[in-house]
């Protein structure tokens, strides 16, 4: 059986969802792409059981055929292959795949297509939509602060809370936390699932920016994603997720307006000499004035940077990673930023001073115990 399609095409949608095959796979299968040819159209998939995606192609075929081909060789071909028409010669019997291109051929070892994992069907799902820039935007604003810990498997991904007139997306590690509302999106529904990380970093990197809808479709055990020609289904993550509200403190009377960037490039210098462990750096809020500092003792390395700033409130001294706080400062769009705090021990709040009557973000960060130097 033998189809057609060009080496720049087939790259553009294989690159869509490479992301998902993993190195070391359950079973090896995993490691390839299915190739499914039916009326012209291919249709190629990939899975790591948790997450799957596929994407459509219009081809010169003349038949149907389903192939799994390594999916890591044909991805480094195409890599290094000018834009050309590729020709397939599949032969299921003796399980391989030929590739003919203008300078040459490319034989691949391949199994069969009934062999590969059956993708998800949508039975009883819920629906709405949103824009791609949209979701590619809150998906940038949460992902980042999620956790890690596969012990807190909740936390391992993005709260999404559906609601009639808008949606909003949470995440936290515990040690800082990020809320994102749209009030644009409006579900129509009041639901509530946890995407994983994965399947949103995949989205992230697949969304276009601009206003394709993105229909997303879910139910209890998985969420469908659909735009354009690509669809990304991922398994829910099947926890509870905690109530984040109850960790964000209503009443900060000490609020600090800054420049985000000014404040982002002081943070960034003076965490070079913060212990490499903790990272922690030291704010001192007085009047108009804001001293960011850090210390290693081990090294005995230490740095002081002094920054103009609106402050309302008493005068502070609070510890914060400066790791989650580049995140943060770095992941905001504002021109400036509010420092919302109440006491040294207490959580800090971070809010635009100025935000987009579409969205709601605000972002939350633990305090570190303070040495006195």
């Amino acid at each position: 059986m033998k189809f057609i399609v060009n080496s720049s095409v087939l790259l553009r949608h294989l690159s869509f969802i490479d992301g998902v095959v993993v190195a070391k796979p359950i079973i090896p299968i995993l490691n390839n792409f299915l190739f499914d040819i039916n009326e012209g159209v291919l249709t190629i998939h990939s899975t790591d059981l948790e997450t799957t995606m596929n994407t459509t192609i219009k081809v010169d075929a003349k038949e149907n055929v389903s192939i799994a081909i390594p999916s890591k060789n044909t991805m480094d071909l195409l890599k290094s292959m000018p834009d050309q028409p590729l020709a397939f010669t599949i032969n299921i019997e003796k399980g391989f795949v030929e590739i003919k291109y203008e300078a040459g051929r490319f034989k691949l070892t391949a199994q069969r297509g009934d062999e590969f994992p059956k993708t998800p069907e949508i039975e009883g799902a819920n629906t709405f939509e949103i824009a791609a820039k949209v979701l590619q935007k809150a998906i940038s604003k949460s992902v980042f602060a999620t956790s890690g810990d596969e012990l807190r498997l909740n936390l391992t991904g993005v709260y999404l809370q559906l609601f009639k007139n808008n949606v909003t997306f949470v995440a936290t590690d515990a040690n800082r936390l990020v809320r994102f509302t749209r009030n644009d999106v409006k579900p129509g529904t009041e639901d509530s699932l946890i995407i994983p990380k994965k399947a949103l970093n995949l989205l992230k990197s697949s969304l276009p920016n601009d206003d394709t809808v993105v229909k997303v479709n879910f139910n209890r055990q998985n969420a469908f994603f659909q735009f354009g020609d690509v669809n990304l289904i991922c398994r829910l993550i099947d926890e509870k997720y905690p109530d984040y509200r109850a960790v964000i403190p209503t009443e900060n009377p000490n609020k600090l307006t800054i420049d985000r960037a000014e404040f982002l490039m002081a943070v960034k210098r003076v965490s070079i000499t913060s212990n490499k462990t903790t990272h922690q750096i030291r704010l001192k809020l007085a009047g108009s004035e804001l001293t960011v500092s850090a210390e290693d003792i081990d090294f005995e390395n230490e740095s002081q940077e002094k920054l103009t700033c609106s402050y309302q409130g008493e005068d502070m001294e609070i510890g914060f990673n400066s790791k989650y706080l580049m995140e943060m400062l770095s992941t905001m769009d504002a021109t400036q930023v509010v420092l919302e705090l109440s006491q040294p021990n207490r959580a800090g709040v971070i809010v635009p001073a100025e935000q987009d009557p579409d969205e709601d973000i605000l972002m939350l960060i633990m305090p570190m115990m303070l040495n006195n130097y």
